[in-house]
């Protein structure tokens, strides 16, 4: 019987566990897609205890303890911190068998040096050690980056963020580039035009213009879109149902605009063909900067209008949708290859039903002009655990070319998730050493380890063109990795 979480944590073989251990551990980290708020990086936070960096604002977890029975006001409430850690340390033990738990106990090890299983006895110590330690300044959040060694971080950012913290973070030297991405989800949706309005107001401040036509709207948005390159921003994103690609008329949109800005509200139609004018406009943008657009595609947001109204968007009320993808998606980039105006661009689906979908969507527009220059992006979300990335690597490696793959992300709001890239490097390891083993590939390690290195690394920083070192740049001691 293997020890639970120990040096060859999921690596089933001798190959897997040379492979890993040898050439993706100590790989440093892009992580190309999260929501880590910049400003606790430019402030370099220093967490008053393990309930602030784990608990506050993680969704996954609220979702498993209401589900354990967990009152609200543990989650999300006004109890007090090490009442909500405890709550949390009575869910884990019947976490398992979901990802939650091998975070939960990945997390205690990498970051704290704790091998203790939490539990509802295990609780206090736990909390009170971690939280000891998050009060000396190695566990600033910066450090916690170095700790990692990560190599870059992208936020995800509207439109009218001024950026102001990733100037602040550039200004003080801070040598781990904290880069924006332009995520104009808010700048499009027209499902309420007195949301849009409002919206429109924000514009007009971020942009110092009026907007009062479409063309006003426009510069507005491409003033945004420029400044956020004059920030180092070259990587946008997109978080849709479903991807939208209708026919229409410059005329029309510009007509459609007026009538919003009449406070109008638009029938579905409408909103559909508003949505997909401005898809093309932002993805036409993206390649005349030359950068990489992403589409998150498939989830059903906010479907608890109880909960939604007591406490707003991205606290646990979301879940995996059956929007139809295929035909949209392909007219979609079809209209921008056609014109010779198809950035990088990188695809995910929530609903694993599509894996084999964005499999073969993404070779449809692979032109040969960049490797890899469409991509199927890493398990997703409620993807993002053991079954849906082995599913989404094999469906790549079976259709596509997995050796071209950028790799893992981490979606993620928590400081502390970074060991998610070790869980997708230990089950990549894993499926090429069971390969390896079973007379599948060639036993040509040197070879494989680099295509493993790649996927970890290499792939995402050519693709994304920020060309960073292997070693670096600084450390900090905190606890081994290993």
């Amino acid at each position: 019987m293997k020890q639970f979480l120990d040096q060859h944590f999921l690596l089933e073989t001798k190959t897997a566990q040379h492979l890993y251990h040898s050439f993706a551990r100590d790989m440093p980290i892009i992580d190309y897609h999260c929501h880590l708020p910049p400003n606790q990086i430019a402030e370099d936070k220093q967490f008053e205890n393990i309930t602030q960096a784990w608990l506050y604002g993680d969704h996954y977890k609220w979702r498993a303890m209401r589900t354990n029975g967990i009152d609200e006001k543990y989650c999300t409430g006004d109890a007090g911190d090490f009442e909500k850690f405890e709550k949390w340390a009575q869910t884990v033990p019947y976490t398992l068998r979901n990802p939650l738990y091998h975070w939960t106990h990945l997390e205690l090890q990498r970051y704290f040096g704790i091998n203790d299983i939490l539990n509802a006895n295990s609780a206090k110590k736990i909390y009170e050690e971690c939280t000891s330690k998050l009060n000396t300044a190695e566990y600033s959040v910066r450090n916690l980056l170095r700790k990692m060694n990560v190599r870059t971080v992208c936020t995800t950012d509207d439109p009218v963020d001024d950026l102001g913290f990733h100037q602040q973070l550039r200004s003080d030297g801070f040598e781990i580039p904290i880069l924006p991405a332009f995520r104009p989800d808010a700048a499009m949706n027209v499902d309420d035009v007195n949301t849009f309005n409002n919206y429109l107001t924000r514009l007009e401040k971020a942009a110092d213009v009026s907007i009062s036509t479409y063309n006003d709207y426009i510069a507005a948005l491409k003033k945004r879109h420029d400044f956020f390159a004059q920030n180092g921003c070259s990587v946008s994103d997109h978080g849709l149902e479903e991807i939208y690609a209708e026919d229409y008329t410059q005329g029309e949109i510009i007509g459609l605009f007026a009538k919003i800005r009449s406070g109008f509200q638009l029938t579905l139609e409408e909103r559909k063909k508003f949505k997909s004018a401005m898809l093309v406009t932002f993805a036409e943008w993206d390649w005349e900067r030359g950068w990489v657009q992403q589409y998150h595609l498939g989830a059903i947001r906010n479907n608890n209008s109880r909960m939604m109204r007591q406490l707003g968007p991205d606290t646990g009320w979301d879940s995996i949708g059956d929007f139809s993808q295929a035909r949209a998606l392909a007219k979609f980039l079809n209209r921008l290859d056609s014109d010779n105006k198809l950035a990088k661009t990188i695809i995910y689906n929530l609903n694993p039903a599509d894996n084999e979908l964005f499999a073969t969507m993404i070779g449809n527009f692979n032109d040969g002009s960049v490797a890899g220059k469409v991509q199927w992006g890493s398990g997703w979300w409620f993807l993002d655990q053991k079954d849906g990335m082995t599913k989404q690597i094999n469906a790549l490696s079976n259709m596509g070319l997995l050796s071209r793959f950028v790799g893992m992300l981490t979606d993620s709001r928590s400081f502390l998730s970074f060991p998610r890239h070790e869980y997708f490097r230990r089950l990549l390891c894993n499926m090429f050493g069971n390969d390896v083993e079973n007379g599948e590939l060639p036993n040509d390690i040197d070879w494989i380890g680099q295509v493993i290195q790649d996927i970890c690394f290499n792939n995402a920083n050519n693709y994304f063109g920020w060309q960073q070192n292997t070693k670096h740049p600084a450390s900090t001691s905190l606890v081994s990795t290993k």
